[in-house]
């Protein structure tokens, strides 16, 4: 069977460990160890894109479908080193004021960033914005299944690696993407990407119905 090569995309069936414990998967029966209310999701990438972590993206290329490795990975390949900028003391009345109350050992979303919260003194609480898997070197099984022929997956993947969501598009000569004018710059940052590896460039075009929406708008 032909190795995969870069650039191709692929679908993958992986599992992520630390220290011999599962922290992330897409395998439904590895999934529901972490959470038995969570669905596996498809994950589609372009080998040596940097869809994945750094040692799982190099992982891959050369690999046979269908065929089961394991790969160890580094932190500086995995998750990065711990870093000493990103502990911080931040004053009590900013959590205060999002009625959260902060708890030692407590891992919440603070401005689109996960943080642990390290200690909490007075009015001032101390935090760790590095990733809980920063320092530590992780293993990985994984799987390629498939490779991935049709143009629309692969400009999902695109999509959900770039901007975490997928919007409305349309396949013509270019890839076009549909929907209010802040996605016209989104298509300007991304058409290099798309243009490499789909072999079409971005574009856009304003839906008709928000146009209307604007033009009811101004005449209020």
């Amino acid at each position: 069977m032909e190795n995969v090569k870069k650039e191709e995309f692929v679908e993958i069936k992986y599992t992520g460990y630390v220290n011999g414990q599962i922290f992330d998967s897409n395998i439904e029966e590895d999934l529901k160890i972490l959470n038995p209310e969570a669905k596996a999701e498809k994950t589609i990438v372009a080998v040596g894109e940097g869809m994945v972590v750094k040692g799982l993206d190099k992982a891959l290329e050369g690999k046979e479908i269908g065929k089961e490795y394991h790969v160890k990975v580094s932190c500086k390949e995995g998750f990065g080193d711990r870093n000493k900028e990103l502990i911080r003391t931040i004053p009590l009345k900013v959590f205060t004021e999002k009625n959260i109350m902060p708890q030692a050992g407590m891992m919440f979303s603070l401005d689109n960033q996960i943080v642990r919260i390290v200690a909490v003194s007075g009015g001032r609480v101390m935090t760790d914005f590095n990733s809980p898997l920063a320092g530590k070197d992780v293993d990985y099984k994984f799987k390629i299944t498939r490779r991935v022929n049709d143009e629309r997956e692969k400009a999902e993947a695109l999509f959900k690696v770039n901007l975490r969501f997928v919007p409305e598009f349309d396949i013509k000569d270019k890839i076009v993407i549909k929907g209010h004018k802040i996605f016209e710059q989104i298509a300007k940052v991304f058409n290099d990407k798309f243009k490499k590896l789909l072999g079409k460039e971005l574009g856009f075009e304003e839906k008709k119905e928000e146009k209307k929406a604007e033009v009811k708008e101004a005449v209020k």
